[in-house]
């Protein structure tokens, strides 16, 4: 696989470097991980990645569903798999596995997201990740989600900020904290 900065990168179907690739950039594992591969990172620009929709894995459950249409994916398993592929774009050319060093990505926002379809059990998610901006510490993301010729989801807009580790840790007593007023 590529790794040289700012250059393509294109992963076979074969490639059995791809979970480890992305286990190396963010620190979710299975069954938290919701990305099966990444097919295409162009850094900084754009990255496609796939996922296989399992509504039967641990922690899913299929959705209601509506008259004689079988249930579908939940909308959290949909946009949380799509937001990480986006994780993986912002922090491609900055990985960090570990939650506890280093930066860490954050969800700051998301707006005008539209669910067009239901995503039936089974179907192959095609994650398309489009960079808007990155400052730094703040990354926005836009894209879509495709199941065949069919777009299942549009992501307006999905902010992330990446902020250190040690700013979040609550040992290190520089995160906001609650005393109960009543005791």
């Amino acid at each position: 696989m590529n790794t040289h900065p700012g250059k393509p990168v294109t992963t076979s179907a074969g490639d059995s470097a791809t979970t480890a690739r992305i286990t190396s950039v963010i620190p979710h594992r299975p069954p938290a991980l919701l990305v099966d591969r990444v097919v295409t990172v162009e850094p900084g620009r754009r990255l496609v990645a796939h996922r296989t929709a399992d509504t039967t894995g641990p922690g899913f459950h299929p959705g209601p569903g509506d008259g004689d249409r079988p249930p579908g994916l939940p909308l959290g398993a949909l946009l949380e798999s799509w937001a990480q592929s986006a994780v993986l774009l912002a922090c491609w050319e900055r990985p960090n596995p570990d939650v506890l060093a280093g930066d860490v990505a954050l969800l700051a926002g998301v707006r005008d997201v539209r669910v067009l379809a239901p995503v039936p059990p089974g179907s192959l998610l095609v994650h398309e990740v489009r960079m808007v901006r990155d400052l730094g510490a703040t990354v926005l993301t836009t894209g879509t989600t495709t199941v065949g010729d069919r777009t299942v989801l549009e992501v307006g807009q999905l902010t992330l900020a990446l902020r250190p580790a040690e700013v979040l840790d609550p040992a290190a007593g520089t995160t906001a904290t609650t005393t109960d007023e009543r005791s």
